[in-house]
């Protein structure tokens, strides 16, 4: 069972619950030790004094702010931790916010928080039910190990997770760091709606365990093969940049190799930039919608026969179309709203768009 990295309360209003702060990650990267070469002799960190060059005990080393050239302000230890009296045993939330308005940059390591006992368990699930319902997250300071941090505790599942933040003024602005960023009239027409059907045609579901580090596979797969005396293929070079000339060529040609792959689940999935996410319905899908449960009442409340008969054959031939030919299909047919409708969706509105064209020829 892990180990609590830090224990203390957290409060909100006048209602305290003392918790415990533990890794929700690990590392499963492969560390090597430091050799020199030539030799099986460890390579070591020590701490030793710059102008004698004998190691220092911890027990002997203090902190110290520099104000000139060899002229600095000596800290302890004890008086950093005693201006953070109280502060350092308190998760204390002073804001609840929404949680799509926290940018993804802004968020950091994540820590599950659980409750110091059973008889705080009520007053914990109050609050991760309050926040869960409320689909908002507690902002809150707390200081760990000398350092203070900024955090936002949410809702999952049966547990709190706390996720440090970082600081306003630890954030880059893009326009002032980035070289070059794209102006307003890039990404538009054609392209754009080729590469929203490509992007349509590789949507699913959000499986974590898909995904592998085959970085450090490979790591593994080199160490094994130098141990039993192997080679090992190196690895491919990265792909050449697309020049724009090009580009609706590739993009077609992306949408080919999509088609030919493994089925997807059908429908674009609400962005989500952390777990836990609501997203609003676009007004777009919400119209195709309720277009697809749109029925002609009879007067029995049901659909008459004649009129599945007319609707039936046009959308079954549809179904049997790819999303990805259904978004084509409405491209030619110019239905609006298309990029953000799901395949069933854009069955129903071909559907629609093909009887307005019989009525019309009528």
């Amino acid at each position: 069972m892990a180990r609590a990295i830090w224990t203390g309360v957290v409060s909100f209003g006048l209602v305290s619950v003392p918790v415990g702060l533990y890794s929700a990650t690990e590392d499963h990267t492969i560390h090597f030790h430091q050799l020199q070469r030539g030799t099986a002799d460890r390579i070591r960190n020590r701490r030793v004094n710059e102008r004698t060059g004998d190691e220092v005990d911890t027990s002997n080393i203090v902190k110290g702010y520099q104000v000139s050239k060899g002229e600095y302000i000596v800290v302890e230890p004890d008086e950093l931790d005693e201006i953070a009296q109280g502060r350092s045993q308190t998760i204390d939330i002073t804001d609840f916010v929404d949680l799509e308005e926290i940018e993804p940059v802004y968020f950091d390591r994540t820590y599950y928080v659980a409750p110091r006992g059973k008889e705080y368990t009520k007053v914990y699930e109050l609050l991760r039910a309050a926040l869960a319902q409320s689909n908002r997250v507690g902002i809150a300071t707390f200081v760990m190990r000398g350092k203070q941090y900024l955090t936002a505790l949410r809702a999952e599942d049966k547990v709190l997770v706390l996720q440090t933040l970082r600081w306003a003024d630890e954030v880059r602005d893009p326009y002032e760091e980035l070289p070059e960023l794209p102006t307003g009239r890039a990404g538009k027409g054609k392209e754009l709606d080729m590469a929203l059907q490509l992007v349509d045609s590789l949507s699913g579901p959000w499986e974590p365990s898909r995904y592998r580090d085959t970085y450090q596979k490979k790591v593994r797969e080199l160490v094994e093969a130098k141990a039993e005396g192997r080679e090992i293929a190196a690895a491919e070079e990265a792909p050449v940049a697309t020049n724009v000339v090009d580009l609706m060529q590739a993009l077609q040609g992306s949408i080919d190799q999509a088609r030919g792959g493994p089925k997807k689940s059908s429908g674009r999935k609400p962005k989500q930039s952390q777990p836990g996410r609501k997203t609003a319905q676009r007004p777009a899908a919400k119209t195709a919608k309720k277009a697809a449960t749109r029925k002609a009442p009879s007067p029995t409340g049901r659909a008459s026969a004649d009129s599945r008969d007319q609707r039936g054959p046009g959308k079954r031939e549809l179904r049997q179309l790819s999303k990805a030919e259904l978004y084509q299909r409405a491209t030619e047919h110019d239905v609006p709203g298309r990029s953000k409708m799901s395949r069933e969706e854009l069955v129903v509105a071909l559907a629609h768009a093909g009887q307005r064209r019989k009525k019309s020829a009528a």
